[in-house]
């Protein structure tokens, strides 16, 4: 910024000949008023004052003080011009804190010179002033950014000894800055292996010799003066001056304590159930990798026992979660008690634990074993005031008369108990040749439907459903299939339960609605206007997308609603009331039809039928087949018709054989039927031979 120049003298002539010398050098302010130059000075704030002596009303002297005297103008520079050239006027002059004289009469030249050295010197003394107000703002800066940081800090110089300890750095070490200033840096941070408790060599010294940044090995404790123990991580670095000279270092530590502790804390989850402690799956693998791998003699015998409540379900939905996970609780506290030393116990699962040995073990100790378990998990347990009785069933693998690989005997266990549960609970079972012929077939079905259902080739076949009295074809049915690669069909009920058990039933289910929309949609452009009814297990029934992905096929294959019919069993409908009638309304808003297939062999309560809007009852084949020879049977059809008119329902009729089963129908006045009698499940182009016909 260009400087200011103040000059006040009564003459005229010497205001205008000092205001041309001068201009050059700076913006120039004048006045022939002694009393105005206060008021000047206070609004531009000039770098210096020439200031005549000699002047009426009041002298530059006097003027002087006058400026002295405001506080703003503390550093005013004042050059007094005068023709007195005495030993008193110019002490007086310096006295009052004058820079200079100027003689009168003015040497032009000489007076320049004089005020631009002074000008000079002025804007050298600003920017010193200026360079140490930014040095004191950054070491301020510097200083509470040290002292501000989550980190602590301690600096020394070139020889180790502390010279400053910001206050995290205090609070861990419980020394003051002022306590450890001077002291070297081994007394302050004691610093020691937490393994084995050794000392650990400081990073500074490492800093300081090697002149380079060095991090903190690994698993460092810090020990405090008050003898309080941090896990610490820090790195030290050499300290250099603007010539690369190393005068000093300086490290910088943070607490990790709480982060290792939750490290462990996060292992052992890892590795352990959150509900027993147990080991979890991950854990079980481990050992069970250790049991099998290796030489071991040829009496070395691994024994895996999968080990699976009874009737859990039951406690978990009847008692809710509390109950349930108290006695698994309990549980897992008397199988511990059971395992013999060696042995590993783990929960795999929400009711199943597994419990692994390994050594030179006889099938009587593992009898005796599994028995124990039995005979202790089969007593009444109180919990939360309700008494429960359950029971385990046990499956038993060995390595390596089963299996020689951790997953195959994970697996032949499981497969080993799920045979203990068929055969009626509460009992073990060992893996056999046909049991491990059933799990190829599992295994191999698995596979295929897994394949099938990826690249879009399940079969889908259609039964067709007949008017009972003028056999004119209303509807189908579809129904379906898996294609092995000998070209041979595998019947629903090999492979539907296993599709919900892997959680492949509503990627089938989706599929197979998908293909009878589309079809459904061909018919209808051919002049073949067929209702296709599609089976809905109870995972898709209960999967909230269900509309969505209704309205989704029906708008992606421009299928009219009133040809489309879900088949609901009525066990889907029972697991959550409130929900299963938002669904079923949901879908009668759409205009999709509704049956209940199987009606009458699952829940005996009927007031269900009031409850849901329903349109189709679906009478089972089991009493179609029994009702020709069963009076019981034929009731229970002839009641099914009365409730049916009654709640004016739809009634279909399935597993029509024999004309005898058509005849019964006919006389109960039931309206449509499916079966043998009139075809079997067919493909696409049957059904169409079977509309022309019909």
């Amino acid at each position: 910024m260009r400087q200011s120049l103040l000059i006040v003298d009564d003459e005229p002539s010497v205001l205008i000949a000092m205001q041309t010398a001068l201009e050059p050098l700076a913006t120039i302010i004048t006045t022939q008023d002694p009393k105005q130059a206060i008021s000047l000075a206070l609004e531009h704030k000039p770098s210096l004052v020439l200031l005549d002596i000699d002047m009426p009303q009041m002298n530059g002297f006097e003027v002087c003080e006058a400026l002295n005297r405001v506080p703003e103008l503390t550093d005013l520079s004042v050059i007094f011009v005068t023709s007195y050239s005495d030993a008193d006027t110019e002490s007086k002059g310096l006295a009052l804190g004058a820079v200079d004289f100027i003689a009168k009469p003015l040497n032009l030249n000489v007076c320049q010179l004089r005020v631009s050295n002074h000008l000079n010197l002025k804007s050298q003394m600003e920017q010193v002033l200026t360079a140490h107000q930014a040095l004191h703002a950054e070491k301020e800066q510097l200083k509470v950014t040290l002292n501000s940081i989550g980190d602590a800090v301690i600096a020394t110089d070139d020889s180790g000894y502390i010279t400053y300890l910001n206050p995290i750095a205090e609070q861990m070490t419980d020394w003051s800055s002022s306590e450890a200033k001077g002291r070297f840096i081994d007394e302050v941070m004691v610093l020691t292996d937490a393994n084995n408790t050794h000392e650990v060599l400081n990073p500074i010294h490492v800093a300081l010799k090697e002149v380079r940044r060095v991090a903190m090995a690994l698993n460092v404790n810090l020990t405090s003066k008050s003898g309080r123990i941090y896990r610490v991580e820090d790195s030290a670095a050499p300290i250099r001056d603007n010539t690369g000279n190393v005068f000093g270092a300086i490290i910088v530590f943070h607490d990790i304590s709480e982060s290792v502790a939750m490290a462990t804390r996060m292992m052992h989850l890892t590795h352990h159930d959150q509900l027993t402690g147990l080991p979890n799956r991950i854990l079980l693998h481990d050992r069970i990798y250790q049991a099998i791998s290796g030489e071991y003699q040829p009496d070395y015998v691994a024994c895996l026992l999968m080990i699976d409540v009874d009737n859990f379900k039951y406690l978990n939905e009847t008692y809710g979660h509390s109950d349930g996970d108290r006695y698994l609780m309990e549980l897992s506290d008397l199988l511990e008690r059971l395992m013999p030393a060696g042995a590993t116990l783990a929960r795999v699962g929400g009711d199943e634990f597994v419990a692994l040995m390994s050594g030179v073990i006889s099938t009587s100790k593992i009898d005796m074993l599994v028995n124990q378990i039995l005979e202790a998990a089969n007593k009444i347990v109180t919990i939360n005031g309700n008494q429960h009785k359950l029971s385990t069933s046990v499956g038993v693998s060995l390595f390596p008369k089963d299996a020689n690989n951790t997953e195959a005997l994970m697996r032949h266990a499981d497969a080993a108990m799920y045979r203990a549960k068929a055969l009626g609970k509460n009992q073990f079972c060992y893996f056999s040749e046909e049991l491990q012929d059933k799990l190829s077939a599992r295994m191999h079905i698995e596979k295929l439907l897994a394949q099938s259902i990826e690249n879009n080739q399940l079969v889908v076949q259609f039964q067709p459903k007949f008017s009972l009295f003028n056999q004119q074809m209303t509807g189908v049915e579809s129904l379906v299939r898996l294609a092995d690669k000998d070209g041979s069909l595998v019947p629903p009920d090999q492979f539907i339960p296993l599709a919900e058990e892997v959680g492949l039933i509503k990627q089938l289910g989706e599929q197979v609605l998908m293909h009878s929309c589309q079809t459904a949609k061909q018919w209808l452009e051919s002049g073949m206007p067929l209702q296709v009814s599609v089976n809905i297990a109870a995972q898709q029934f209960n999967d909230p997308n269900l509309c969505d992905i209704v309205a989704n096929i029906l708008e992606k294959t421009d299928l009219p609603s009133r040809y489309l019919e879900l088949e609901i069993t009525e066990s889907a409908l029972m697991e959550d009331y409130k929900t299963a009638r938002d669904m079923l309304i949901n879908l009668g808003k759409m205009g999709v039809s509704v049956a209940i297939d199987d009606f009458g062999t699952g829940y005996s309560s009927l007031s269900y039928l009031k409850f849901f809007p329903l349109d189709v009852l679906k009478i089972d084949r089991s009493f179609v087949n029994d009702a020709t020879h069963d009076e019981q049977a034929f009731n229970i059809i002839s009641a099914i018709v009365s409730l049916s008119k009654s709640l004016k329902l739809k009634l279909v009729a399935e597993g029509i054989e024999t004309e005898q089963h058509l005849k019964m129908l006919q006389s109960l006045e039931v309206e449509l039927g499916q079966g043998y009698l009139f075809s079997r499940p067919v493909d696409e182009a049957s059904i169409v031979d079977l509309y022309k016909k019909h």
